[in-house]
């Protein structure tokens, strides 16, 4: 594999697992330097043992992304330990209560929010801030097919995902002239440990059937898929795009 991404420091959020875990590898395997962060601190380290060889280096750092002071914290330990900050992946997130709107308590919402929005932007907000302090970089969140459209049992998912679009671009806004890019992926259906933990809930279980069904390629997707996606917006073959939620949805947005 072209290692195009040489010598680059790259955070990943919720690297221990699914999406997170493929991104990390592929982008150890292309060359960088990468930080695992993950609130699972053994799925974690099991990436990092994945990852590591005598040419590919990988640190864990524990990070609960709604949480200021860790994400602040996971953004020193990148600089201090690779001296620099060249990307990052913000893919950490929890999954919906699944279900419907008048039902969903504040405690739901506040915690399915402060994870998949409030912890984009603080994540954002860090490195963003260590990235200006060095030579620019790239940003890539992950959304969803839900950040642009809906489905049913999904309103505190789809209003945070919606938010992270809206981030994303108000960050290439105000950063792209500072060398700064930030983009988004808005996956759809993708088999990762949190889909498979969604389907022992009824709500989702019996909606399944009919998501799959919207995807147009006539299957689910897997994490290396999005993160191929990722890899990509994040190295210097992207350097022209800013501003924009790829969908990785095997066709679901385009009917």
């Amino acid at each position: 594999m072209k290692k195009n991404l040489q010598d680059r420091s790259i955070i990943v959020t919720g690297g221990g697992s699914g999406i997170g875990r493929a991104a990390a590898l592929m982008l150890a395997e292309a060359g960088a330097s990468v930080i695992v962060a993950d609130i699972d601190e053994e799925r974690g380290k099991q990436t990092c043992r994945m990852i590591a060889t005598e040419s590919e280096r990988a640190i864990f750092q524990r990070c609960d992304v709604a949480q200021e002071d860790s994400v602040a914290e996971m953004v020193d330990t990148a600089v201090r330990m690779f001296g620099k900050l060249d990307g990052a992946f913000n893919n950490a997130g929890i999954s919906m209560s699944h279900k419907p709107l008048h039902e969903i308590s504040s405690k739901d919402w506040n915690r399915i929010l402060g994870a998949d929005l409030t912890g984009v932007f603080l994540c954002m907000k860090y490195e963003i801030a260590a990235m200006l302090a060095g030579n620019g970089g790239s940003i890539v969140n992950t959304a969803s097919v839900l950040g642009v459209v809906a489905m049913p049992l999904s309103a505190e998912y789809t209003a945070a995902k919606h938010g992270v679009i809206g981030l994303t671009k108000a960050g290439a806004v105000d950063y792209g002239s500072r060398n700064i890019r930030c983009n988004a992926i808005t996956p759809g259906l993708i088999m990762t440990p949190i889909i498979a933990e969604a389907l022992h809930d009824p709500g989702y279980a019996a909606h399944f059937d009919d998501i799959k069904a919207k995807h147009l390629v006539g299957r689910a997707g897997q994490p290396n898929e999005v993160a191929h996606a990722a890899k990509w917006l994040l190295s210097d073959e992207a350097s022209f795009v800013t501003g924009h939620a790829l969908a990785v949805d095997g066709g679901w947005t385009a009917i």
